[in-house]
Parts: C-alpha cells; structure tokens; sequence
C-alpha cells in the first residue's frame, strides 16, 4: 500500500510516525469482556452483582472478572475521555486500541474519543479467542480471514469507513485451537500484503508464545514488525524469557498496575508485581533487547479506571517512568520503549 508507506493510521487517518510520542502499545478503551465472566468464590456469590462501591474495591481488585459490571468497560465512555485528557496532560500522545471482533469493537467511539482528545488512537484488526469466534468464523479458510484483515486496514471496519492500523490483539488459546489458527495464517499473510504491524494475545503457558512464531514465520510473518503481549503472565524463567528474546519479535510487558493474589484464567501463575516487572525489563535493557521493548496497562476492566479508585491509562508515565529510572534503566532505554519502539512497529513498511 503506498498510501501508507512510512505512515501510521490512526482512527483518524494516516500520521507521520514522528506525531506519536509516548505510546502506549496495548489498552483498551471500549470493550465487553463478558466472554470471560468467572463465577465469585464460594459463599462470595452475591458480590458478582453489587454495585461498585468503596466497600467492595478491594474484592474487586482481587476478583475482577467475577463482577458483572466490571467486564462493561463500554459503559464508561466519558470516564475514558477525562483519562485520555490527563494522559495528554502528562505527556501521553497515543494508544494502541486492541480490541478486535468477538470482544465488542467500536471504532465509532474510538473515532470520536480520538476528536475528543487529540490523542492518537490505532485501532486493532482482526479476532480475538475461539470461544469468541462466531460460527461464520470457524467456517471460514485461510483466504476468506485474510480478505477480513485486509479489508479493516484498507476500507474500514464494522461497517464503517474508520480504517484499522494495527491487526491484533489476535487471541490465541492454549492449546491452541483449529479456528485461531487459521487466524494466525491469515494474519501472516495479510501482514505480507500490507506491511502492517501485528499483535499477538498467546495462551497462558510459557510455550504458547514460540508456537506462535513458529506459525507465523512458516506463513510468512514479519517477525520484527510482530508485538507478542503479556510476557509479564506468560514466560517466568529468565533463560527462556531470553531464549524467546532472540526470536527477533518485539517484547511486550503490558500488565502494568495489575497485582493479583489469585490469577483465575491460570491459577500456576503467580501474577508478578509492578516492581517485578520492572526488574524483569532490566533484565532485557542489559540483554542489548532494549530496541524490541514495549508496555502498557492492558486496561479491559472498570476497576482500573481512575473513576473506581484504579490506576488509570497515565500510570506508566507518572509512576512506573520515574522507577524505572530509580532502578538504572536509562532515559535513553525508557524513550526506546515508550516512543522509538512503538513508532518503528507502527510505521507501515
């Protein structure tokens, strides 16, 4: 696509990639996530339908998926433009929107918070996992999703004219599953037409993500245009965290503000700490992996909003930046991985 060579599309059309600025490579501002209600704790039954309250915030944090109302993020469409406001207040200039089909993407809202701000918004291509998939979806072939993904990047999505700019987050399970992967085929193959960057959702195992690449790269992926997401809850060894690194894809920690007790879609997992996390990309800076890093809060859920007492999408700047730098990392690694990273990933080729 010429049109877009060097450029990134936004909602609102293609930008040059030096108007990004800091961005964040994985949120998302309206989705329903009720596809993966978990029923509460037993004898804790009646909380799942409480309103939210000061009294409950804390059983929320720790059972976020287990509250009805928590997995409406949709509903919260003014809450999200004051955010996206105080985001650019403090130096934030865009977001990757991840929410694909199956998980309730508006590409209206996203347009008009987008006019509303000033922040750039991509929007994400594609379908999220199989227990997401319509039975259209798991009936199509390879060439039939492909046409999909290229038609979101080039003529618009949902039936709009509002154009995506990233294909992903593509959801994958584990295992993985017949339909996903024929969605991983075709995002390989339309990445080929487009030039486009991708972003992966892998299973929740530490050998999801190497089975992906390896599906990718037998279709014929770019890799180094390719983002794999959520690390933080996936690849705990740090021998395999390295040994994944030199795959050539781009790294993602992008659980930022999530500290839970008990992680209920992987109960082995013990969900790692912001502090954590942030030893865990020191780790990579002095592996020379600097170049391949992003993150972000991977917001999905009400609790995280700064309206229910969360920590909101300007967190990484005005809190994780400043430990970061506490701890070694250098100002010139933290503009890699929230600026020069981000913007080379959505540079259309």
């Amino acid at each position: 696509m010429p049109s877009l060579s060097g450029k990134v599309q936004t909602v609102l059309g293609p930008v040059q990639p030096s108007q990004l600025g800091r961005t964040l490579t994985h949120e998302h501002l309206t989705m329903t996530f009720t596809c993966c209600y978990c029923p509460p704790p037993l004898g804790q039954e009646a909380l799942s339908d409480e309103p939210i309250s000061m009294k409950n915030l804390f059983w929320l944090k720790q059972n976020p998926y287990s509250h009805k109302e928590n997995l409406q993020l949709n509903e919260e469409i003014e809450a999200i433009k004051e955010e996206l406001l105080h985001y650019k207040a403090v130096g934030g200039g865009a977001i990757v929107e991840n929410t694909t089909t199956g998980i309730g993407r508006d590409v209206k809202k996203l347009k008009w918070l987008a006019e509303e701000t000033g922040v750039h918004i991509i929007a994400g291509a594609g379908f999220y996992v199989d227990n997401t998939h319509s039975s259209e979806t798991r009936d199509m072939s390879v060439e039939q999703l492909t046409e999909i993904l290229v038609n979101e990047v080039q003529q618009g999505a949902d039936g709009t004219s509002t154009k995506c700019g990233v294909i992903g987050e593509i959801g994958c399970s584990w295992p993985l599953t017949e339909s996903e992967r024929r969605v991983l085929q075709a995002t390989a193959h339309a990445q080929a037409q487009l030039g486009c960057p991708v972003i992966i959702h892998p299973g929740r195992n530490g050998d999801a993500p190497f089975q992906i690449i390896r599906i990718l790269q037998e279709s014929g992926a770019d890799i180094s245009k390719t983002v794999m997401s959520h690390l933080d809850r996936t690849i705990f060894d740090e021998n395999k965290l390295l040994e994944f690194a030199e795959l050539g894809c781009i790294l993602e920690y992008d659980l930022f503000g999530t500290e839970l007790l008990n992680y209920y879609f992987n109960p082995a997992v013990d969900m790692p700490s912001d502090n954590e996390r942030i030893k865990k990309l020191q780790i990579l800076v002095d592996q020379g992996c600097d170049d391949r890093i992003v993150i972000a809060h991977d917001i999905h859920t009400k609790n995280r909003l700064v309206k229910y007492g969360g920590h909101g999408y300007s967190h990484i700047l005005t809190n994780i930046i400043p430990k970061m730098l506490i701890r070694g990392i250098s100002q010139e690694a933290v503009d890699k991985i929230l600026v020069e990273n981000p913007k080379r990933w959505l540079t259309f080729k």
